[in-house]
């Protein structure tokens, strides 16, 4: 079985398979090796986190079904590039995170305690708890 581990040094679990994620399009923000993005941070997306993305030059909201992409929205959870979350922790919009969901490949480069300060909590949130068991939005085929 896998050996990938989150930050807190367990199993690594699932970031989201509704949308489908991760560098391997797998469910998992794994640390791949030629993933030059470092698809490592299971992240929940905010409105405020993807009009940033966009306005970098990466919009997350616009389906690209040549390339099997839904378009995400706010409430989805996906496995960002690190470089881009610390850009977004800088600017102030950085979306909560998935520790659990999280390799423990960021801990090299991320702070432990930044990332418990955007530790995701469900019960601050509205919706399902769970990215796998219910997507945020319903989606079309």
């Amino acid at each position: 079985m896998t050996s990938d581990r989150n930050v807190f040094g367990t199993e690594l679990e699932p970031c989201s398979t509704d949308p489908m994620t991760g560098f391997l399009r797998d469910g998992c923000c794994r640390r791949v090796e030629g993933d030059r993005g470092r698809h490592e941070l299971c992240a929940v997306l905010t409105e405020e986190f993807l009009r940033f993305s966009k306005a970098q030059g990466n919009d997350l909201t616009t389906p690209r079904p040549e390339l099997e992409f839904p378009g995400l929205e706010p409430g989805d959870r996906w496995c960002l590039c690190l470089g881009r979350w610390l850009e977004a922790e800088d600017a102030d919009c950085a979306p909560p995170v998935v520790l659990e969901a999280t390799h423990e490949a960021v801990l090299r480069d991320v702070d432990p305690d930044l990332l418990r300060e955007h530790e995701y909590d469900p019960r601050e949130h509205d919706g399902p708890i769970d990215g796998d068991s219910d997507s945020a939005h319903e989606r079309s085929k």
